[in-house]
């Protein structure tokens, strides 16, 4: 077993400690879960778990999808096409360019036309991405890139959007759910798929020895789910119509795009929401570019052997401890806000951030392979809390009716942010580590003004 395997079961072996301790911390309040019990009609209990299952199903399988690609997307480019590195820069930078672009439009038309319309369409333009990938030609390629950043904007405000509003439209809350805790099982679901995806990854590849395959997998997914949510989703829209209803002429226009930004200057809530979405998960994208390269320097520094005899990083097993992280950081989400609420969700974001800026020092400071991996676990486990802590402040923060439009724009100077980083990509160390510098310094800086400013 080597040290990755290792890793890997200590990582797994936290979260079921975990798990079992807060399952645990349920059975040993049987008075509080008889009031729940006795507030809850069936009628609404049978409801909120038949909605919460068939969100997730497809929710699973939306970002299966997507982790599956994961670990190979750079490796694909890099080693089995064997592009430049500035040529796979590149093609991450038209990914990236083409999510800031159609960021705010793909909002709109979600809002205008319908959450469910806009999911299905993801669908289909992320399947179109991953067969690009067949065609190792650069117009191919590009075209793919410009598909995958166009779906990656329908993916982070479609899917989200249309559950918030499902959630308030159908009362889950009465059902004793909560957004926070939802949020929560997401994140925790979304980590248990993509360690899944990584260890499948590794073994698709290693069988049909392409790094391809994985693509060919995801687009399977993304079938699944095209048809579960095309039979069995309703529809809803922001607040051009009724919630839940078909659009009519006498329906109210669309909000312009001009009061959809005011909302966001003035909401200091939420503009405060979009620059941590921007430095945090900008940091998070470089991170995925970085990663492999990273830990590829580091490994041939301590091996022995020459770099093009050095054995080859599993990226898939790494990719699998990655997500195990974040599957621990999400527990420890429900841990720390759903279970006891020891911390909340405003509070929690300003320690994530500072610590997420440490660990990507500690990648710079020190050189050693096995210091460099825990620290982007440490990342990654930072990332677990990120997602349903910020999930949640937006659900509380931004209405249902403008909510696929607003999240659209947010991710706006996101990609923008990514696009500047990745446009000058140099070959070499001291560059990576000169993004890891910035990144920290910016999320030192979100950390001090959201502890400033948002309040729950």
């Amino acid at each position: 077993m080597n040290f990755y395997d290792s890793a890997f079961i200590f990582l797994i072996t936290g979260c079921g400690l975990l798990t079992w301790q807060q399952y645990r911390s349920q059975e040993e309040k049987p008075e509080e879960k008889s009031l729940t019990k006795s507030a809850v009609t069936p009628r609404a209990k049978a409801e909120a778990s038949q909605f919460t299952r068939l969100f997730l199903t497809v929710y699973c399988l939306v970002m299966g999808s997507d982790w599956l690609q994961g670990p190979y997307v750079y490796s694909l480019y890099k080693d089995q096409f064997e592009l430049q590195e500035r040529i796979v820069g590149l093609l991450f930078v038209t990914g990236f360019l083409s999510g800031a672009i159609s960021g705010y439009f793909v909002g709109q038309f979600a809002d205008k036309h319908g959450r469910r319309t806009a999911c299905l369409i993801f669908c289909v333009t992320y399947s179109v991405a991953c067969f690009s990938t067949l065609v190792p030609s650069l117009p191919a390629l590009f075209f793919g890139r410009v598909f995958g950043g166009l779906s990656t904007s329908l993916m982070y405000s479609a899917f989200e959007s249309w559950m918030v509003t499902e959630y308030h439209k159908r009362r889950i809350d009465h059902a004793g759910t909560s957004l926070s805790s939802m949020f929560g099982l997401m994140t925790t679901m979304n980590s248990i798929v993509a360690i899944i995806s990584g260890v499948f990854s590794e073994w698709l590849v290693q069988v049909t020895d392409t790094k391809g395959a994985p693509f060919m997998a995801s687009a399977g997914l993304l079938t699944i789910a095209f048809w579960i949510i095309w039979g069995y989703w309703t529809e809803n829209y922001g607040d051009s119509h009724t919630q839940g209803d078909p659009p009519t002429l006498s329906t109210s226009p669309t909000p312009p795009a001009k009061s959809v930004l005011k909302t966001i200057l003035t909401d200091k809530r939420i503009l405060t929401l979009g620059l941590a979405s921007c430095f945090f998960e900008g940091s998070m994208y470089l991170f995925v570019f970085f990663w492999t390269p990273a830990l590829k320097a580091a490994h041939s520094q301590a091996s022995p052997l020459p770099a093009n005899h050095s054995p080859n990083l599993p990226l898939g097993m790494i990719f699998a401890c990655f997500m195990a992280s974040v599957m621990l950081g999400s527990l420890l989400f429900n841990f720390l806000i759903s279970k006891h609420q020891l911390l909340t969700p405003s509070r929690l974001l300003t320690i994530i951030f500072a610590t997420a800026s440490s660990s990507l020092l500690v990648t710079i400071v020190l050189k050693s392979e096995v210091l460099t991996f825990w620290s982007f676990c440490v990342f990654e486990l930072c990332v677990g809390m990120y997602w349903p802590s910020v999930g949640y402040l937006k659900g509380r923060f931004v209405e249902d009716g403008v909510r696929a439009r607003i999240y659209g724009m947010l991710r706006i100077p996101l990609n923008v942010f990514v696009v500047v980083a990745l446009s000058f990509i140099k070959e070499g160390e001291a560059y990576r580590n000169l993004v890891f510098l910035i990144c920290s310094g910016l999320l030192v800086i979100t950390s001090g003004i959201f502890h400033w400013v948002v309040r729950e």
